[in-house]
């Protein structure tokens, strides 16, 4: 029957083994991914199992299992393939542009990756919309997107600051997306000047927090050296008689 199923022709007998060997996809990671976003653009994310996905793919669901351990899973990795395509496109043409203008080219270029996956993206947007334990999740997919991207124009996103940036971006970037979906122009026009939008509005928001970050960080580093300080003395001060904290106390 699962032979059956796989191929669509009962009369097949042992033969359709074969053939469902053969057809067995080379590259069964993105067969999965690709599987899951084609489902995604035809039904609900609730709807899709992972028997539905396995089956599209054309893998067995052990070898679902070894790559993927959710569906979840599967969008993070598609997450990463986008990653990639972007990064490798990255060159050093727009060396020496604005930050503004290297990030736009960068995020412009990830849209441009989307693009065939538009359907199902949007329909996983609703779903996440509907589920806000699935926005966190996939917030955190979409925050470790924005870190390569955000390196790829050679901006910044360590410290305190790094972690406004890359949690204001990924909201941003959700923002756009919404714009994104609705978008039939060839030219892209409306995302586009949301993009431009979302990146001046995030530039403003990004110096004020550099700038409270310059003001806070002398006081954060002395309240840090006074902490240090009664953490050195406190051994002694425990012990009553000099005897050092590793000392057993009667």
């Amino acid at each position: 029957m699962a032979d059956e199923h796989l191929t669509g022709d009962a009369g097949a007998g042992p033969r359709s083994r074969s053939s469902d060997i053969a057809a067995a996809p080379m590259d069964p990671r993105n067969a999965i991914i690709d599987a899951l976003l084609e489902l995604a653009g035809e039904r609900n994310w609730e709807d899709i199992t992972i028997s539905d996905v396995a089956a599209r793919a054309n893998v067995s669901l052990s070898t679902f299992r070894d790559i993927f351990p959710s569906k979840g899973a599967v969008l993070a990795g598609f997450s990463r393939r986008i990653d990639h395509i972007v990064l490798d496109a990255a060159g050093d043409g727009l060396t020496g542009e604005p930050v503004k203008e290297r990030l736009f080219d960068v995020l412009m270029r990830r849209l441009d990756a989307l693009a065939p996956y538009k359907l199902g993206l949007e329909a996983i947007s609703d779903w996440t919309r509907r589920d806000p334990l699935a926005a966190a999740a996939i917030n955190r997919v979409v925050v470790n997107s924005m870190r390569f991207m955000l390196e790829a124009a050679g901006i910044e996103s360590e410290g305190p600051v790094g972690a406004f940036k890359l949690q204001g971006l990924a909201v941003a970037w959700m923002r756009i997306l919404r714009v994104w979906f609705r978008d039939d122009d060839p030219g892209l026009a409306s995302t586009m000047a949301a993009l431009d939008r979302e990146l001046t509005r995030g530039g403003g928001f990004v110096a004020r927090a550099e700038d409270v970050n310059r003001l806070v960080s002398p006081l954060f580093s002395l309240a840090r050296s006074v902490f240090e300080r009664r953490r050195s003395r406190e051994p002694s001060r425990r012990g009553g008689h000099g005897e050092s904290k590793d000392e057993p106390t009667v």
